[in-house]
């Protein structure tokens, strides 16, 4: 019975009230609720039951598909520092690259490059770097006006891949 008709046949008898109707309309909407979450429990809990009891699933009707949060971008550099040496003032402009490839299941995109100096500027592609293939940073560092003596300079990398940050160093000795 609806709320429409319960409400109709209230106002058929006597002594009907709106008090009246707000409590037949509550409690068949409390016998609704527990209706539905008890189905909502018991469905769910009877889903792995077979005829006969048991619970056992057939190999043909469960068919597991790759998920695609299963699948991720791995980022993964043949080195993560580079040592310039020992080089003159004279020439304070050095560049290295550093090569890493995409050993995960989905494309790799780079989204920055962040140098912690601004003697450093990394240079990088944002085309996506597909599984097993590769891919280089090129890093550039320039001494130009620095005080001659050794230097470490951080790159980080951030990524789509499941590694999101890495950082890349490069080193050296600037001499006079």
């Amino acid at each position: 019975m609806t709320f429409f008709s319960t409400l109709f046949m209230c106002f058929l008898e006597k002594g009907c009230t709106f008090v009246k109707i707000l409590k037949i309309y509550n409690m068949k909407k409390t016998i609704l609720m527990a209706s539905l979450l008890g189905a909502l429990l018991f469905i769910p809990a009877m889903s792995g039951i077979n005829a006969k009891g048991n619970n056992e699933q057939k190999d043909d009707a469960v068919q597991l598909k790759a998920d695609p949060k299963d699948s991720y971008a791995v980022i993964k550099f043949d080195t993560l520092v580079h040592d310039f040496g020992k080089f003159s003032a004279k020439n304070p402009v050095k560049t290295c690259v550093f090569k890493f490839t995409n050993t995960g299941t989905a494309p790799l995109v780079l989204h920055q490059a962040i140098a912690s100096c601004g003697c450093t500027v990394p240079d990088f592609s944002r085309t996506p770097v597909e599984p097993n293939q590769s891919g280089t940073i090129k890093v550039t560092y320039n001494g130009a006006g620095k005080f001659p003596g050794l230097f470490n300079k951080t790159v980080t990398i951030r990524s789509n891949a499941k590694n999101e940050v890495v950082r890349l160093v490069i080193k050296g000795d600037m001499t006079e």
